[in-house]
């Protein structure tokens, strides 16, 4: 590992990539949150039922992988979301070790009621569907960018 030169001027957290990402995310979370608070879902039940609304019948496995998280994280969100009505789950008649998630019509009839939150979102940032879609576009390139770089790394670099 290099060694920091004391020379090199430090940023400013402002001037942090890092920092405008997750403080930005944080805040679209907080803009959607009255809308999911009275649907009575948390942000990542969200999340799960847009993919399901998407294309229903998904593995956990599949539904991990497309949220960036480990499937052991999404077990708990299932089981609430299953206790209340949202989805069912069922394991793989050809692979038990898969557990397939459905949405149910108590479910679905959520989808309704998500649609006023890309129009606030998009009122509240103050910028053009254009310009957001762009935004989306390069933050996604830099996510997938990075993540392709961290498949190629050693799990711990510092081990001999």
């Amino acid at each position: 590992m290099a060694t920091p030169d004391p020379d090199t001027p430090i940023l400013s957290l402002d001037d942090h990539l890092c920092l405008g990402v997750y403080s930005a995310s944080l805040a679209i979370q907080r803009t959607y949150k009255p809308m999911l608070d009275a649907m009575g879902i948390t942000y990542p039940q969200y999340l799960v039922l847009n993919l399901l609304w998407s294309e229903n019948g998904q593995t956990v496995g599949n539904l991990a992988q497309a949220l960036d998280l480990e499937p052991s994280t999404l077990t708990p969100l299932l089981k609430r979301r299953e206790a209340a009505g949202h989805v069912t789950r069922e394991r793989n008649p050809q692979n038990e070790r898969q557990v397939i998630v459905h949405v149910t019509e108590k479910g679905r009839a959520l989808r309704s009621e998500v649609g006023c939150m890309g129009r606030t979102l998009i009122e509240n940032s103050g910028m053009s569907l254009e310009a957001l879609a762009d935004l989306n576009r390069q933050v996604r390139k830099l996510r997938d960018n990075l993540n392709r770089h961290l498949e190629h790394r050693p799990a711990n670099p510092n081990r001999s």
